[in-house]
């Protein structure tokens, strides 16, 4: 008797505390949004941006699953299935543009993941907190400037005919080079660009993750007779690694992708041979300047792309969940 009027009691009681749980949360959820508006306003736009510009553009993907006609639209379009994808995986020019890309991608990775670590390790070392900001600042700046502005500077500074790099090789009897026309020189300058215009912006981060080491480590450091490299390596160093780690997985997820802006304003017929990348490729078939663009084979370069670099991701996070509490998700 007294068990079903223990079980009486929970079936009754089970739904009514549900409703009851489910009515505080939406209490809650509209307590915390009026007593928050403002913040919640100031993320809108970023929201708005990320719906339009990013979310709402990935039904356009159903291209590439078509033989996509501009005046037929994608209702009307003939649907070919995989076919562009085996037309992608059968395409000769496919493995010189994947390992241009891969090379590009590489070689990026390669400078410019240290270049924000080694410069925040020793920025933080300066002592005087106005030439810590003001060079901080200085080193963000770049980061501002836009892709065409800084090839501009790039042409100007390397050209055959003036150019300081130029007037720099011949004070030493060097023959003046046309870099933006050698195809060995087209990584180079792409990776050193890149590293110069993005490195402040990787320092800030790091910047901000020192600031959450307890001081009280650095005292003991002292204390036990440490100096600012034994500092640097055996505290730094170690407390920002989380943040490292997040920040590797970020670029291990666009190790496929490049600066499309930069390549297209760099690259010419007589550099393909290092320049031309998958992006790139892309870019022609898509807006082909001869015949009639091919969207649809287009759409499925860039989604398989997209599939690639997210089976980077994963795997990356996945390592590092293994070896570290850090990770994305």
């Amino acid at each position: 008797m007294d068990t079903i009027q223990r079980t009486t009691t929970a079936d009754v009681g089970g739904p009514a505390q549900a409703l009851t749980n489910k009515l505080s949360m939406r209490q809650r959820f509209w307590r915390t949004l009026r007593k928050n508006y403002l913040l919640y306003l100031i993320l809108l736009p970023g929201l708005l941006h990320l719906v339009i510009f990013k979310w709402a553009p990935l039904g356009g993907l159903v291209i590439a699953f078509q033989n996509f006609s501009p005046f037929q639209g994608v209702f009307g379009s003939q649907w070919v299935g995989f076919e562009q994808f085996t037309k992608f995986l059968h395409d000769p020019a496919i493995p010189h543009l994947l390992a241009n890309t891969l090379l590009l991608a590489f070689f990026t990775l390669l400078f410019s993941f240290p270049a924000p670590i080694i410069f925040a390790l020793f920025l933080n070392e300066v002592r005087n907190r106005y030439v810590r900001k003001s060079v901080q600042t200085f080193s963000f700046l770049p980061y501002f400037v836009s892709s065409a502005v800084v090839v501009s500077i790039l042409y100007t500074l390397v050209s055959p005919q003036g150019g300081l790099v130029n007037e720099a090789l011949g004070f030493f009897g060097i023959k003046p080079i046309f870099f933006m026309a050698e195809p060995g020189w087209f990584r180079p300058l792409y990776v050193l660009i890149n590293v110069w215009q993005t490195f402040g912006y990787g320092t800030i981060i790091y910047i901000a993750a020192m600031t959450t080491i307890d001081p009280a480590l650095y005292e003991a450091a002292e204390i036990d007779g440490a100096g600012r490299w034994k500092k640097m390596w055996n505290i730094t160093l170690p407390s920002i690694s989380n943040m490292m780690i997040v920040m590797f997985i970020l670029n291990i997820g666009q190790i496929l992708s490049v600066d499309l802006d930069k390549v297209l304003l760099m690259y010419g017929p007589s550099v393909y041979e290092t320049a031309d990348v998958i992006q790139t490729y892309v870019y022609r078939q898509a807006f082909a300047p001869h015949g009639f663009p091919n969207y649809s084979y287009g759409a499925a370069v860039g989604l398989i792309q997209a599939v690639l670099a997210l089976v980077m991701v994963v795997g990356a996070n996945r390592a590092a969940k293994k070896f570290s509490d850090s990770r994305l998700f």
